[in-house]
């Protein structure tokens, strides 16, 4: 196959971990013969330093011709001021928007090897597999903002085709796990989460009358996340809901550094990132997980390059790493690997898995 890959490492650690997912995709490309061509461009507060906007003209350009487009992360404190008129965060939601990707997919399976940096139970934790899918490009991030010296508001607006085509999204995906759907609202207090649940209804009775669909409150989901996260299969929700949900989500695995990301449309191009942000506090230490923009990557290759045994390898390395007891500083302060030894850890699993030795033992 030859694809073409854009690349925005973005700030702070963004352009170490998208490193990393670089050297895998490279080695991919050797071992099953394929050809990928990576252009990197510039996003976020690197780009407002280069440029005076935080996704230049010719970086969206880029993003719309190539197969699939890898992200670091974006913003850190000298970007942070709220009130700025240019600010990092504003080239994220530009692109998402630019290139049609209503629906982020965030898969959490918490490792075996990792239950233990967790702040939940283990127990709790043993055969979780769930994916939440957030929609991305409508709600209070997108709507009418207004602010004077009284007071300021920020609209929540939703339209009936914005909320079908991604619980659609989250029900096919269902279809293929164990077709239990779970639809996030505000329904007791607002209109538009009435709306959707009207909506998810309706579309799952009529289009997936062999998936489940149940309806969560934002806030007892919230709970219930961390008290029966095994009951969840696929969570489908809000732009805000699933952006504050996500996060939470991400502490069942142990480590937000282990999670992944696709942002996807009606288009085989997607956006894949870790869920992480840009970490300034350790941004150049050489310390950064590196294993969820790994795991973006092996997403890149499953959804929009089509190769799943390519994807699955990346997953298993990634996996058969953390088995090894190869851990980054945020899952275990003692015999912490850096950055480049956990690339490497998953890179030699790729190459030779049955060659490398336990680093338990």
């Amino acid at each position: 196959m030859h694809a073409d890959i854009v690349v925005l490492p973005g700030d702070g650690i963004g352009p170490e971990v998208t490193a990393a997912a670089v050297a895998v995709l490279r080695e991919i490309a050797r071992v099953h013969g394929h050809r990928f061509d990576l252009h990197e461009h510039a996003i976020g507060g690197t780009a407002i330093d280069a440029c005076g906007e935080p996704l230049p003209a010719t970086t969206l350009a880029a993003c719309r011709a190539a197969d699939a487009v890898l992200l670091g992360a974006v913003g850190g404190p000298k970007w942070s001021d709220p009130n700025a008129k240019v600010r990092p965060e504003q080239g994220l939601l530009t692109l998402r928007k630019g290139l049609g990707l209503y629906a982020n997919l965030r898969p959490v399976q918490p490792h075996a090897a990792t239950l233990g940096a967790a702040p939940i139970k283990p127990h709790l934790l043993a055969g979780v597999d769930l994916v939440v899918v957030r929609e991305l490009t409508g709600g209070i991030y997108f709507g009418d903002k207004t602010r004077d010296g009284d007071g300021a508001s920020d609209l929540c607006a939703y339209s009936v085709a914005e909320i079908e085509r991604v619980v659609r999204r989250a029900c096919t995906l269902a279809r293929s796990r164990r077709r239990h759907v779970t639809s996030v609202d505000k329904a007791n207090v607002l209109e538009t989460s009435r709306l959707w649940r009207d909506v998810a209804t309706r579309v799952a009775r009529e289009e997936f009358p062999d998936v489940v669909l149940e309806h969560q409150l934002v806030d007892s989901m919230a709970m219930h996340l961390l008290a029966k996260p095994r009951a969840f299969d696929v969570v489908v929700t809000e732009n805000m809901f699933g952006d504050i949900l996500t996060d939470e989500a991400s502490m069942l695995a142990g480590s937000m550094g282990l999670l992944p990301s696709a942002s996807l449309g009606e288009g085989r191009a997607g956006l894949y990132e870790p869920i992480h942000g840009s970490a300034p506090d350790i941004a150049g230490r050489g310390i950064a997980n590196p294993v969820g923009a790994i795991l973006s990557a092996a997403l890149l290759l499953r959804h929009s390059l089509g190769l799943e045994e390519e994807a699955v390898r990346v997953e298993r390395a990634a996996s058969d790493a953390l088995d090894a007891g190869v851990f980054t500083a945020d899952l275990s302060p003692y015999r912490a690997a850096t950055t480049a030894e956990m690339t490497a850890a998953v890179i030699d699993r790729l190459v030779a898995p049955c060659a490398v030795v336990d680093l338990r033992d």
